[in-house]
């Protein structure tokens, strides 16, 4: 882990850390694989959002990123409601088992789903996601037609209107990731973030491409890059 060692926004070269009592403890207990940098992104953008319209998440796994929205939401006594969408399905869901353990891959899948539920429910119990179980481009179709859904923990949602935030970390695939971040562009209000998760320039994944796009698109404004891309929607 790289130490703070200077700070201006708009300056990417150095990286960003946060201090916080509550994210050390909760790195230590939540599974999850983001990265450090991230922490400060999401502060910055729960301090500063615009509206009380939801913040959406693509992509939870053990409910690292949507606890550490939670708690910058409540730091910043915002009152959002925090809406996230993944089926739980693993790249490797086709192969039976893990390695030569005896481990099926869709009991891993479960087991990675109920950790979600107990994570949030533990550590962000003041405004536990609404967690709906689909796709992304399904979650956004539901959103586009205003859907009534239930979530993992059996509550009802009516989806649709503006997004204030969204946080990009499902199919890290650019195709995918183009999608996710058109899909999302239709909703987000004025003044609103989005944030992708797997873009600094050492990433693998080819939705890294994707942000020279967005750079060049007028309609918005990058933030940070820490190492990864929060940009801002122009007002």
């Amino acid at each position: 882990m790289r130490k703070i060692s200077w700070y201006f926004h708009k300056v990417f070269d150095k990286q960003v850390e946060v201090k916080d009592e509550l994210i050390t403890w909760l790195t230590y207990a939540n599974a999850g694989m983001m990265h450090s940098g991230n922490v400060h992104c999401f502060e910055y953008a729960m301090k500063n959002l615009p509206t009380d319209d939801p913040v959406i998440e693509i992509g939870s796994f053990c409910g690292l990123s949507a606890n550490v929205t939670g708690h910058f939401l409540k730091k910043y006594n915002r009152k959002n409601k925090i809406i996230t969408s993944d089926k739980w399905e693993m790249e490797n869901a086709d192969t039976e088992y893990i390695g030569n353990s005896k481990i099926r891959f869709s009991d891993y899948c479960d087991f990675v789903k109920e950790s979600f539920k107990r994570n949030v429910k533990f550590f962000n119990e003041s405004n536990i996601p609404y967690a709906i179980e689909v796709y992304s481009d399904d979650f956004f179709s539901l959103w586009e037609k205003k859907k009534e859904v239930s979530d993992v923990f059996g509550r009802t949602i009516q989806l649709g209107g503006g997004i204030c935030f969204a946080y990009i970390d499902g199919n890290h695939t650019y195709e995918f990731a183009k999608r996710d971040f058109l899909n999302t562009d239709k909703y987000l209000v004025k003044g609103g973030f989005i944030f992708f998760d797997d873009t600094n320039f050492e990433s693998p994944y080819s939705c890294a491409k994707l942000m020279k796009e967005i750079k060049r698109n007028p309609s918005y404004e990058l933030v940070m890059k820490n190492p990864n891309y929060l940009f801002r929607k122009k007002q």
